[in-house]
């Protein structure tokens, strides 16, 4: 038996998990967790400890270094539960930044103390990327923290260590980023500028929908109905050096998600597609059908910088100063709050985690809001003569 489970109380649990034999005695070594919660939880638990004990970890967590750890966690977690772009952004933090920093550092023996002087050093002195001297920005270091944060928290579950000493340090601090969002004045001139592009859908429908560019070039037409107007958004598409195009998941689980179409948009959609038919019917063979939405022309997966490039040169041409690609979802959600669509129905549009995310990403809109509101108040009561 790998292991067992033990009630000890009401919410607690004894977990007790087989170890090899001890080489003096010839006995099997165990080894011994509590575990407060459900009976699943401690199922959880227990799947936990043997698939470390079974993949190499060594249960006991004395000998553990944190870049041996943090290598381990990589590799037994984050390969099978993020982006594979995620994954190539959190191996890259691990390997340029945690593990020189702190990878010697018994997993065991880790203390915020540590952890803050890693921090304190990246500040001062960095190890850019780009070669520059000086040290990373607040904002990259968080991003440090954040990856470090979520690996000790592992270590927590897994019971190699007590507590996560991430939870102890004081992140560094920046001022928050203001929202770029276009003028509904701006974006009709956006719009008319991209009107006759071979760019023009998939700009509107990131105006109209708010979906995230990698969603936008994962969306096949299979994952729409133009009779119910009506679009699904369960993918994203990301780049990766040496593997080429990588579908996954998208951002988050509130990223799954339906959005209703209006008219307008079902128009262009269906415009679009009678263009791309057409020009799949003239290619013939060298069409690479692939039912994508926003294929380049052969129907090969488009490139993120392509369409970056050309809504910068569309909105220069409209007399804008060039967005970025992101700034048309801040946009959409903008223009929507403004107009008065509630912020329940934004989040689930945008796909945010919870509605929470939204009024705080978007709280630049929230004081016309307020005022909106207060007129439309004012004028019921004088409606009812109070």
């Amino acid at each position: 038996m790998a292991g067992s489970i033990r009630r000890r109380g009401k919410h607690s649990w004894e977990v007790a998990i087989r170890l090899g034999k001890d080489q003096v005695s010839g006995r099997y070594r165990r080894r011994f967790m509590a575990v407060v919660g459900t009976k699943r939880d401690a199922e959880r638990a227990l799947a936990e400890a043997i698939h470390l004990r079974d993949t190499g970890i060594d249960i006991q967590p004395e000998r553990l270094d944190v870049a041996a750890y943090l290598r381990r966690w990589l590799r037994d977690y984050a390969v099978h539960n993020v982006a594979a772009a995620t994954l190539v952004r959190y191996t890259a933090i691990v390997e340029r930044h945690l593990v020189p920093a702190i990878g010697s550092v018994k997993l065991i023996a880790l203390r915020p103390a540590h952890i803050q002087a890693a921090y304190s050093g990246a500040l001062s002195e960095g190890g850019r990327v780009d070669g520059r001297s000086g040290g990373l920005s607040p904002r990259t270091v968080l991003q440090h923290h954040r990856v470090l944060r979520e690996a000790l928290k592992h270590a927590e579950l897994w019971q190699l260590i007590p507590r996560n000493p991430a939870d102890a340090v004081t992140p560094p601090r920046f001022p928050k980023k203001e929202i770029a969002a276009l003028s509904v004045e701006e974006t009709r001139r956006l719009l008319e500028q991209a009107e006759g592009t071979a760019w023009y859908a998939i700009i509107y429908l990131a105006v109209a929908s708010g979906a995230r560019l990698g969603e936008l070039l994962a969306l096949r037409w299979s994952d729409v109905d133009l009779d119910r107007g009506a679009m699904k958004i369960a993918r994203s598409v990301q780049r990766i050096s040496g593997k080429g195009f990588i579908y996954s998941r998208p951002k988050t689980s509130g990223s799954s998600r339906a959005v209703a179409l209006s008219p307008e948009t079902v128009r262009v959609l269906r415009e679009h597609r009678r263009e791309q038919v057409e020009l799949r019917l003239a290619l013939g063979p060298d069409y690479e059908d692939g039912d994508l939405i926003f294929p380049w022309g052969n129907g090969r997966p488009l490139e993120r910088g392509a369409v970056r490039t050309a809504l910068q040169k569309i909105a220069r041409n409209a007399g804008l100063a060039p967005p970025r690609f992101h700034d048309l979802r801040h946009t959409a959600a903008t223009l929507m709050l403004a107009s008065g669509v509630h912020p329940k129905i934004v989040a689930e549009r945008l796909g945010h985690a919870t509605i929470a995310v939204t009024l705080d990403t978007y709280s630049h809109v929230l004081p016309d809001m307020q005022r909106d509101a207060a007129k439309l108040l004012d004028a019921i009561l004088r409606a009812d003569g109070k």
